[in-house]
């Protein structure tokens, strides 16, 4: 799951399917896309204005405490 910009609006795109284009503010966009990843239990990155990626929080399918 990917909260990033696309020219000017924010949106949400992932896990194949389209949705939440052309949020208001980064926050709205950053909710939505936060909510999806957690319902859909993925990873859900947020990508700055640069297209670099920024935090990233992982909602499920962690692996288990490895050594190492």
């Amino acid at each position: 799951m990917f909260t990033r910009y696309r020219q000017s609006p924010l949106d949400n795109a992932g896990t194949g399917r389209a949705f939440g284009a052309g949020y208001g503010t980064k926050d709205e966009a950053e909710t939505a896309g936060r909510d999806a990843a957690q319902a859909d239990k993925v990873e859900h990155v947020i990508k700055n204005q640069d297209g670099k990626i920024g935090p990233k929080n992982s909602y499920g399918n962690d692996p288990r405490n490895v050594p190492g």
